[in-house]
């Protein structure tokens, strides 16, 4: 009895410490490192933020090479500040407004350098001192022996700044910083002793963003300095450029700061600080970040006991609810698409990587939050009221025009034929029929070669003419779909049509997908690993090559399968994707093409639904073979854990998918591909209070290949399931073995 007695203060210190390290945690939270994908390509970042919340609150390390395009990078040792905005996983920077950071000793305006950090506001930090959570960040910033701890609101980011030595502490405000952008106009006004508020103008890849903020310190600054464009001075507003701010407080221990981020005005910056943190509870704070983000995560449930594959998975959740983001006030109140600011009961978001998305998140989202998925579109949908057109690559409420195709359609139109499309349907046709057939818009199309060729001629088209044909005979497909369902005949007909484009630019003498020119001629030279990229001028394929390119044909894989010459020559080709050798070359670039099984691509999405085409030719188990090496070689629980950008979570929804043992092959289909699951046990708690259960008995790391399947109980010999039979819940179960179950 008495050793009881002397180990239970032990264990009771124990367990109050380590509830004091994961205050903010719960259940499913625990299992997310978002430190995952911030080292190597994977361009996330590590901050605090809720699910698609309008402030991303994240530490910057630096903003000027491509591994930096959300603002940190793992291999950075140095801290410039804190700012707002970030995008996850994108292949190109922008964001990065309003930053904040606290410092010690001189003023200085300019950030130093990496390797001298001292030069500047810039601070070293020990990634030791780094902790990540779902809606928490904190740092050690070592040379000015300061902690910084970051939480965050839907539209509003809460620091908490701890001197540990009582030093002069100082908060540097810096509205000329951005990620690979540059400042247009900014102003910055002192509002009192307690308040700073104002603007940013930026311009850059996201061509015209405008961002209010409005700051509430928890202590009055003793004093301040100003800067404009160079000049340093005391004036209480200053306008221009680069406008930045020092506010000086004098011997503190703790300053806490809320900053309101707004589109639309810095009136509606504070009314969101008001609605959304009325007080100074940083821990209550953080803990509401937390329980948002244990309500989304808890959706599903794995049975798993391998903590690294338990924690990819969650994080992969984690990352696929990142974006979009919201851009509407408390009040209604945010910035158009026409650039003026409008009021709406609805909330409205931007930042749409649908070039990614549209192949594994949206469809995510349609199972997990239809609700969320229909704000999604109906903010489309108002884009499309308020300047005509439906959005390509849409950040920042700016269009980017930087990749091909417009899959905003498939979005629209899976949710529409899924049943779950809570929005104008006569209105989101009218939109997608127009993104179609109008060439007014997207420079990358032009219909009337389009139609003229049956396939958009290489020797007419700039750039990217396979890959531009391919994906817009996907989105015809689709539209066809939702014409066919709408009762509109004609142009079903006209769309199947368009949807069969893709047959025009095979060439049976290579067997490859080949750019064509006007005269029917094939291009030339012609080499199926040569990597063209996007934006680099030349080339018939985007971020790809023709051995990428030759099965993007999702909606018509049994075409596919005839031009090649049926299953077996299929199927021998799918083999000889995966063993040649994994060599990347060509005039443009190739930093997004890693991942590489062979010249399966996984780091960049044209590659994604590849695997799962066996299963369309009657060899699922090298589907299961393919799927299983993905898995358990392209993503872990490391900062270099993701094998190319997330994408805005494309990369992390494929692995969701995977691990599942189903996948969306085709948006706008009514089935997924059977893969192979991870778990023993996964629920999915769907949104109309369904259940969906796999289960995987005698699963192991050897025992991958499915050898028998039931549905609901009942023997299941099909290769896909419905989204009906997943929609109505119930068990799909597997049993698994070491050796392919080839009949």
């Amino acid at each position: 009895m008495s050793k009881h007695v002397i180990f239970l203060p032990i264990i009771l210190l124990a367990m109050m410490a380590c509830s004091k390290q994961n205050s903010h945690l719960s259940m499913f939270t625990s299992h997310v490192n978002p430190f995952i994908g911030t080292d190597a390509h994977g361009h996330t970042y590590p901050g605090a933020l809720v699910p698609f919340g309008m402030v991303q609150l994240s530490p910057d390390t630096d903003t000027e090479d491509w591994d930096w395009c959300s603002g940190y990078h793992a291999s950075d040792n140095s801290i410039m500040g804190f700012s707002h905005l970030h995008v996850s996983g994108t292949g190109i920077g922008d964001m990065g407004d309003i930053l904040f950071a606290p410092v010690t000793g001189d003023v200085k305006f300019i950030p130093g350098p990496e390797d001298a950090p001292s030069e500047g506001y810039r601070s070293g930090f020990s990634k030791d001192t780094e902790i990540s959570q779902p809606g928490y960040y904190s740092v050690e910033l070592e040379d000015y022996g300061i902690k910084a701890e970051l939480t965050a609101s839907k539209r509003v980011g809460f620091h908490k700044y701890t001197f540990q030595e009582n030093k002069n502490g100082k908060i540097i405000i810096d509205l000329d910083h951005g990620i690979q952008d540059s400042t247009v106009q900014s102003y910055l006004k002192i509002i009192d002793s307690n308040t700073v508020a104002g603007y940013r103008n930026s311009t850059g890849f996201v061509k015209n963003q405008h961002v209010f903020f409005y700051a509430q310190f928890s202590k009055p600054f003793e004093s301040f300095v100003s800067y404009v464009d160079g000049e340093t001075g005391a004036n209480k507003k200053v306008e221009g450029q680069a406008c930045k701010v020092a506010l000086v407080f004098g011997e503190n221990d703790e300053i806490k700061v809320k900053v309101g981020i707004s589109t639309a005005s810095e009136e509606g910056a504070a009314k969101n600080i008001k609605a959304e943190i009325p007080g100074w509870d940083f821990e209550e704070v953080a803990r509401a970040a937390n329980n948002s983000w244990e309500t989304e995560l808890a959706k599903v449930e794995i049975d798993c006991d391998d903590i690294d594959k338990k924690t990819t998975f969650y994080t992969a959740l984690y990352h696929n609810m990142v974006s979009p983001n919201l851009i509407s006030d408390v009040d209604g109140h945010h910035r158009g698409w026409d650039g003026e600011v409008h009021k709406s009961d609805r909330d409205f978001y931007t930042n749409y990587s649908l070039w990614d998305t549209y192949r594994g998140t949206h469809p995510l989202h349609i199972l997990l939050n239809p609700d969320k998925n229909n704000e999604f579109i109906n903010s489309m949908l108002q884009r499309y009221n308020e300047i005509g057109e439906l959005p390509i690559n849409e950040y920042g409420i700016n269009e980017t025009f930087c990749m091909i195709g417009n899959h905003s359609i498939p979005v629209i139109v899976d949710a529409y034929l899924k049943g779950v499309g809570n929005f104008d349907a006569e209105l989101a046709y009218e939109a997608i029929k127009h993104s179609s057939t109008s060439s007014d818009y997207n420079f990358k199309t032009d219909w009337e070669k389009y139609m003229r060729y049956g396939y958009l001629p290489a020797d007419s088209i700039e750039e990217e003419s396979v890959s531009r044909t391919l994906e817009l005979c996907y989105n015809d497909w689709c539209v066809a779909l939702m014409a066919k369902k709408m009762g509109k005949t004609e142009d079903y007909e006209y769309f199947s049509k368009r949807a069969g484009f893709y047959k025009n630019l095979f060439d049976k003498n290579t067997s490859f997908m080949r750019g064509r020119n006007s005269d029917g001629s094939w291009d030339t030279p012609f080499d199926p690993f040569k990597i063209s990229h996007a934006g680099t001028g030349g080339g018939n394929y985007t971020e790809g090559n023709a051995w990428h390119y030759t099965w993007h044909v999702q909606h018509d894989v049994e075409g596919l399968i005839d031009l090649l010459g049926g299953p077996e020559k299929f199927t021998s080709k799918l083999d000889s994707l995966f063993i040649l050798e994994p060599k990347v070359y060509g005039d443009g670039l190739t930093v997004d093409v890693t991942g590489l099984i062979g010249q399966y691509v996984h780091g960049n999405e044209p590659c994604h639904h590849v695997p799962y085409l066996y299963a369309y030719a009657g060899q699922p188990w090298r589907t299961q073979e393919i799927i299983t090496e993905v898995k358990n070689t392209l993503y872990k629980n490391t900062r270099d854990g993701l094998c190319g950008n997330d994408d805005c979570g494309q990369m992390s929804a494929w692995y969701i998918f995977g691990t599942l043992g189903f996948y969306p092959l085709c948006p706008g289909s009514d089935s997924y591909v059977i893969g192979t699951p991870s778990f023993s046990y996964t629920k999915l708690k769907l949104p109309n209070g369904n259940d969906f259960i796999v289960k995987a008995n005698n699963l192991t790391d050897d025992n991958y290949y499915i050898q028998s399947t039931k549905l609901n109980g009942k023997k299941y010999t099909k290769s896909v399931i419905s989204y009906d039979d997943v929609k109505n819940g119930g068990v799909l179960e597997f049993t698994m073995g070491p050796e392919p179950k080839k009949d």
